[in-house]
């Protein structure tokens, strides 16, 4: 079951030949689909999907209005049309789904604490990869582990089983402090073998326990079943913030590291770019998920960003790509391996190197094929630079690498073609003088799905990760939402101007309303005026009046919304 639309996805299944089973695919364009999607309507908070079946249209509506749920929403559409569900079956069940936030959320908690929020379902399985998904977590301060659980439903197995389990399982993934939410979690607590524990009937009596109140420096997972209410407890126990939030999506991340992995060799190592804060993500939680996930390096601007991840409990492998002379001891200290593009920093490094003893010390060479930013002649200083490096011991290269210039557009192709043979002869002649091996890596995000041919060694992953593909490929998923509220709604009368300088002049009477965002938060001037736009309720909101520093206003004539609704900048 696929998109016929998404042309990648069509030609990977068209070219796999063993494949014996049925295909079914559902399709906005083309109207000739086994499952064809005639319209998808968003509406405020819902989304009406009609489509076309064995000749029938018939329609369903959803409680969602993002992509992704649009596009599982037909998945599962297609997939009950095929096991028999009638049109009506489907809408009904449709209908009743509840909009819940990703799973696993990791957020900053009161009095020191970290939260990790999976409070939307309760069974075994997911219990076990989420205590996993904690105990694997890096945590510098050493911080002992709360596991909050609810009652378990359905589980197929006796009450005593079952928290046997879950007893063994918390454990063995190092949870020290338990506290059980439920009444059958109270029967229960003789089967919870875990020193300190705790057990109440409901959150609210946890809520008002001395237990609830001593919570300091912990790292806690929060699971449990949707009907015990745990949203109350991420309320209280989350650190206060701004009504301004950026909300990072680490699974989405995830999926875009296995969505570029899937174009590379199994062998191919992968360098994953977490510079400028991992692109405003926060480099911290996405270096601890990329870790999880085995990604070879991690590759930041300076010395000090990649001093914070090893404060951290990062423990891989980590590239400098602007290292600053001042820096070299601490890169030293830290195991922050540089970039080298010229020989001035060559030369310096290599007398920092051994003043402070250190050999062997391992250094990433750049060649410049064409970026004309940094980077070594590969036709002009290689026999240079491979006589300063055979002539020392207190560096060594450990890889040598170019920057494509256009590989996100076709039309510099030949361009791209050039670059690579540049770095090809420039990169074999610097291995050609080192017995060990070196390794070769030029393909960015563009590059990975552009050139697959030229992956080498190893690829860089950067853009792509954060859900940005300038190869306009809609597989990969958006990583950050920036969201904020309403905070007050005026009625406006034709004829009145908004903002400083009158620069809005309004046409009709309108509601306009304030959200508290900026050009101090980064919200750009050139936006207002009708320039661009918001999202309330899922309806575009443009901007109006200039952007103030703090503030800026929105046009919400004709959506229904109220003062605190929630506004997307964007996501």
């Amino acid at each position: 079951v696929y998109d016929g639309d998404d042309e990648l996805v069509t030609k990977t299944i068209a070219e796999y030949q063993d494949f014996k089973g049925e295909k079914l695919f559902w399709s906005q364009k083309n109207a000739e689909a086994p499952f064809y999607v005639k319209s998808i309507e968003k509406q405020q908070s819902v989304t009406v999907i009609t489509y076309i079946y064995k000749g029938e249209e018939d329609s369903f509506s959803i409680p969602f209005i993002d992509d992704a749920s649009i596009q599982n929403s037909i998945v599962c559409a297609v997939v009950a049309s095929k096991l028999g569900l009638s049109a009506e079956d489907i809408d009904k069940r449709m209908s009743t789904l509840e909009p819940v936030a990703m799973r696993l959320e990791v957020k900053v908690g009161q009095h020191g604490c970290t939260l990790i929020n999976d409070s939307y379902n309760s069974d075994i399985n997911s219990l076990d990869i989420a205590l996993d998904f904690m105990n694997r977590r890096p945590d510098h301060r050493g911080r002992r582990h709360t596991l909050i659980l609810s009652d378990i439903f359905q589980s197929g197995e006796t009450p005593e089983q079952l928290y046997k389990e879950v007893s063994d399982l918390a454990r063995k993934r190092g949870v020290v402090k338990f506290i059980g939410i439920g009444p059958e979690l109270c029967k229960q607590s003789d089967e919870i073998q875990i020193h300190e524990k705790f057990f109440f009937h409901n959150v609210e009596e946890f809520i008002d326990s001395e237990v609830f109140k001593s919570l300091r420096d912990e790292v806690i997972l929060l699971k449990g079943a949707r009907q015990f209410g745990f949203d109350q407890l991420t309320e209280l126990l989350v650190q206060k913030v701004h009504e301004t939030t950026l909300e990072v999506n680490l699974n989405a991340v995830v999926a875009n590291l296995n969505y570029y992995r899937a174009f590379m060799k199994p062998e191919t190592k992968l360098v994953c770019m977490i510079k400028a804060d991992g692109y405003g993500a926060g480099a911290v939680e996405i270096a601890k998920t990329l870790q999880d996930h085995r990604v070879d390096y991690l590759a930041v601007a300076v010395a000090d960003e990649g001093v914070t991840l090893r404060k951290n409990g990062i423990t891989s492998n980590i590239m400098i790509m602007n290292p600053e002379m001042t820096a070299f001891k601490t890169m030293f200290d830290y195991d922050l391996e540089p970039e080298v593009y010229s020989f001035r920093l060559l030369d310096a490094l290599i007398k920092a190197a051994e003043k402070e003893g250190v050999t062997g010390f391992p250094v990433h060479i750049k060649l410049d094929t064409g970026m004309h930013r940094l980077g070594f002649d590969p036709e002009n200083d290689m026999e240079e630079l491979i006589g300063k490096l055979k002539h020392q011991n207190a560096i060594i290269p450990r890889s040598v690498f170019s920057h494509f210039v256009g590989s996100d557009d076709d039309s510099f192709d030949a361009f791209s073609a050039h670059q690579f043979e540049l770095f090809d002869k420039g990169s074999k002649q610097l291995q050609a003088a080192f017995d060990h091996k070196i390794l070769r890596h030029i393909c960015n995000s563009a590059g990975i799905e552009h050139f697959p041919e030229r992956q080498l060694d190893m690829c860089r992953l950067g853009l792509g990760l954060y859900g940005i593909n300038s190869r306009n490929n809609k597989t990969i998923n958006c990583v950050s939402t920036l969201k904020t509220t309403i905070l007050q709604i005026h009625h406006i009368k034709a004829g009145e101007s908004v903002g400083y300088s009158r620069k809005t002049i309004l046409d009709k009477d309108s509601d306009i309303a304030a959200i508290p965002i900026g050009y101090a938060d980064g919200l750009n001037r050139h936006l207002g005026n009708r320039h661009a736009y918001c999202l309330v309720n899922g309806k575009k909101a443009d901007y109006v009046g200039n952007i103030c520093m703090d503030v800026a206003m929105i046009d919400v004539t004709g959506i229904d919304c109220k003062e605190g609704d929630s506004v997307e900048i964007f996501g």
